[in-house]
């Protein structure tokens, strides 16, 4: 019966039908969804408080509003996409309060980029140029994803996104044609930057695709592979920095028309898996401050919940 399920499940999707949450599903697609939007929804929580941290310092009033709406949409994200999460993870009996708990505790990843330090306004601008533009070319492969509420969710997400990316470009615009000072600190920026949005696409595959992205693209819940998810993103902005006059912290970067790829200076591996793993510049006090607003808040969920317990 089950092997009978299994293959009429993937004739679905090799036709391209849709998965609603309601659906008879395998539990390895199940968990391989989890996994993935829970990673997606913290993120988008966590990636919030780099940009949070420069809502109070931003240069003028209009930059002030443009990224404190920014920083609001990107919870919004956070939220739209636990919920999604939420309804694969209910008949397994565990509830968003469990997934929050595993962010907390450790157990569920965040993006690397959001480990990072965020020390000038030039970062800001990094972020929404270069970190949201790889998160643009990332979302928009899964549009077409198997699971359909992850779809929903992702067309109202990357929309809000390209906005995203305008307003760092914005910024970078305006620091590139500004004082050689300002210049400088945007340099800084995108040197800084660079290795962790190498990283951002995650590994590449040796000796082929790996295990869990083959597992993945069989399933119909991604297109392409984390190396061509990077040469995407090397096509689109790689010439834009160099437009700009701004230089890469790689000697070795260049196009090869032979192959028509990249070739570039692979970032060190070792340091991505500690920086997931809680290690990175600003990991543990992200954590803290995330953790904090939690419990501090823990008094509004009561309320409309309707718990019983007094609420103070």
């Amino acid at each position: 019966m089950y092997n009978e399920q299994m293959d009429e499940f993937l004739e679905r999707i090799e036709r391209g039908d849709k998965i609603e949450a309601d659906d008879w599903m395998p539990d390895d697609y199940r968990q391989q969804l989890i996994k993935l939007i829970s990673m997606h929804g913290v993120s988008e929580i966590m990636g919030a408080l780099p940009e949070k941290e420069w809502v109070p310092k931003a240069p003028t009033l209009r930059r002030k509003l443009a990224i404190m709406a920014k920083v609001q949409d990107e919870m919004g994200h956070g939220q739209l996409l636990i919920r999604v999460a939420e309804d694969l993870m209910a008949p397994l009996g565990k509830t968003r309060e469990d997934l929050l708990d595993d962010l907390f505790t450790g157990r569920l990843k965040f993006h690397n980029v959001f480990h990072m330090e965020a020390p000038t306004w030039a970062d800001a601008g990094v972020i929404g140029w270069l970190v949201d533009g790889a998160a643009i070319i990332t979302q928009t492969m899964s549009l077409d994803t198997s699971y359909a509420p992850y779809a929903r969710a992702l067309y109202r997400i990357c929309a809000e996104e390209k906005f995203h990316a305008q307003h760092g470009e914005s910024i970078v615009l305006t620091l590139a044609e500004g004082t050689p000072e300002q210049r400088n600190m945007l340099q800084d920026a995108v040197n800084r930057w660079w290795p962790a949005l190498l990283m951002f696409f995650g590994p590449p595959e040796d000796g082929g695709i790996s295990s869990n992205q083959q597992r993945n693209m069989q399933y119909k819940i991604r297109t392409q592979t984390n190396e061509e998810l990077r040469q995407a993103f090397f096509n689109k902005y790689v010439p834009r920095i160099f437009h700009l006059g701004l230089t890469l912290p790689d000697d070795t970067i260049r196009f090869d028309e032979a192959e028509g790829k990249w070739q570039y200076q692979q970032p060190d591996w070792e340091a991505f898996k500690q920086i997931v793993k809680g290690n990175g510049p600003r990991s543990k006090q992200r954590l803290q401050l995330r953790t904090m607003s939690y419990k501090e808040t823990q008094w509004v969920r009561d309320a409309l919940l309707g718990n019983q317990r007094e609420v103070v």
